[in-house]
C-alpha cells in the first residue's frame, strides 16, 4: 500500500486545485478528493509513458515539454496539447527573459564588486600613507640643483 501513496500526488495538493475551480463556499468530500488523485497520477503516468516511448524509440534518454506535447496529441487530447503548447512558450520566453536579466545582473555585480575592491584597496593605500607621514620627523627636501643633476 505504502508504494501505491509514493506513487499518487500529493492529496493536499490535489485538493487545493480543485477547490481553486469552486465556489467558495464549496466542499470536497475526502472521496472526491482521492477519486481525483488517483485519476491525476493515471493521467500523467498514460501521457508520460507514451511520450517516453517516442524516447525510447529516438535513442533519448530525457523526456522533455515537447515530447509530452506530442503524447497528449498523439493520445487525442489535442486541446489539452495545444494549451500546454502555448504555455511552454511562453515559459520558455519567461526562462530565457530571466537567464538575460541574470546574466546582465551578475555582470553589473562583478563590475560594482571590482569598483568597490579598487576604491578600499585605494582607501587602504591612502591610509598606510597617512600613517607612515604621521610617524616620519618631517624634513625639509631641498630641489636638486641643476647642477646636481647628472
Amino acid at each position: 500500500m505504502v508504494d501505491e501513496e509514493e506513487r499518487l500526488l500529493p492529496i493536499a495538493n490535489v485538493g487545493r486545485i480543485m477547490k481553486q475551480i469552486l465556489p467558495a463556499r464549496a466542499k470536497v468530500s475526502k472521496e472526491a478528493k482521492q477519486t481525483m488523485q488517483e485519476s491525476a497520477t493515471e493521467f500523467i503516468s498514460f501521457v508520460t509513458g507514451e511520450a517516453s516511448d517516442k524516447c525510447r524509440k529516438e535513442n533519448r534518454k530525457t523526456v522533455n515539454g515537447d515530447d509530452i506535447c506530442w503524447a497528449l496529441g498523439a493520445l487525442g487530447f489535442d486541446d489539452y496539447g495545444d494549451a500546454i503548447v502555448r504555455y511552454l512558450h511562453k515559459y520558455r520566453e519567461l526562462e530565457r527573459d530571466k537567464a538575460t536579466e541574470n546574466k546582465a545582473s551578475c555582470s553589473r555585480t562583478s563590475r560594482d564588486k571590482d569598483d568597490e575592491e579598487e576604491e578600499e584597496e585605494e582607501e587602504e593605500e591612502e591610509d598606510s600613507l597617512e600613517d607612515k607621514s604621521d610617524h616620519q620627523p618631517h624634513q625639509q627636501t631641498q630641489a636638486p640643483t641643476p647642477s646636481a643633476r647628472v
